[in-house]
């Protein structure tokens, strides 16, 4: 397991715009680098000016950034996280993607207002599909582990709508993917880690709600209702890891539901021990059949899911 970034760097490490286009800060095996698009990379070297200033090869400079200047400084703000770089005359300014502080949830003005998307949502009828499937047999994942931790955020407001979706803050899966996801969290015992759920088997009308309520810029990030999606089949699952002998998440490279670059699965930047983290936790679904969403590093599908219809049964209607 790599060490913690110093301290001193982390509000440094992010995306930052150059006249060129976007330029990555992130640490790597104990060192800081600046990054292009084209992954070529250069060391940044601290220098004795202070926690802001570091040296770069003009040579890699002027691959990287487009200026040979041998040093690049950091302006920060109160709370020590960059805001822009200078690097010479040239100004890279920082991306403002991530959540703000004090808070672990990007958010999403909804198109409409979600009472009245509900309302029409729950009115209407999932596609209708052609084909054999098993019948349903979700399951509670606790109810086969209560060491899984679950913090669902679509039972709060603390989710990319900002606005409670479910009733319940409960984690139901078909029986042979729910039976996976717990091999895979004690599979981590070894580790001194275990898994945090955020969500599961989802209704198929909380994904009409979600579509309907998402522009059109930002639907990568949820799935069309035209189609169901592999959580409406009880055959897919958001999830991360929680460190047993505190109960705490581990830091990822992005936050969960985050829209932004970072979320996707092999993202470069953030720090060794978030993508380290991001490893294990694949590792750990993988070998138990499931296959991560490229663009989501909580979302795994089973690898079974198409052996389920889609379903929209709420929470309170599952038989225990």
């Amino acid at each position: 397991m790599p060490a913690r970034a110093p301290q001193p760097w982390v509000g440094l490490i992010g995306e930052y715009d150059a006249s060129a286009g976007m330029r990555l800060v992130l640490e790597d095996s104990g060192k800081l680098w600046i990054a292009d698009t084209s992954h070529n990379a250069s060391v940044l070297r601290q220098t004795s000016q202070g926690a802001s200033d570091f040296v770069i090869n003009p040579e890699d400079a002027g691959r990287i950034l487009g200026r040979a200047a041998p040093t690049i400084t950091f302006a920060r703000d109160a709370g020590g996280r960059a805001t822009w770089a200078t690097l010479g005359d040239v100004r890279l300014l920082r991306r403002d993607i991530e959540p703000g502080p004090g808070t672990n949830q990007l958010r999403i003005t909804p198109l409409r207002p979600v009472a009245d998307l509900r309302v029409e949502a729950l009115a209407a009828s999932p596609p209708k599909e052609q084909g054999t499937f098993h019948a349903p047999e979700l399951v509670e994942l606790t109810r086969l582990d209560p060491t899984i931790h679950l913090e669902i955020r679509y039972a709060t407001t603390n989710n990319f709508l900002g606005t409670r979706f479910y009733d319940e803050a409960r984690a139901f899966m078909q029986a042979p993917a729910a039976q996976a996801v717990v091999r895979a969290h004690q599979s981590l015992r070894a580790f001194g880690y275990g898994l945090l759920i955020h969500d599961a088997y989802r209704p198929w009308y909380v994904t009409k709600m979600f579509w309907d309520a998402t522009p059109a810029e930002k639907r990568w990030l949820v799935a069309n209702p035209a189609e169901g999606s592999r959580h409406n089949r009880g055959s897919a699952v958001d999830l991360t890891l929680y460190e047993i002998s505190n109960g705490r998440p581990m830091d990822m490279p992005s936050t969960y539901d985050e829209s932004t670059d970072r979320a996707f699965a092999n993202y470069p930047g953030g720090t060794s021990l978030q993508r380290w983290h991001r490893a294990l936790l694949r590792r750990a679904m993988e070998a138990q059949g499931f296959a991560v969403n490229p663009n989501e590093w909580w979302h795994f599908d089973f690898n079974r899911w198409r052996e389920y219809s889609i379903g929209n049964i709420a929470f309170d209607k599952i038989a225990p």
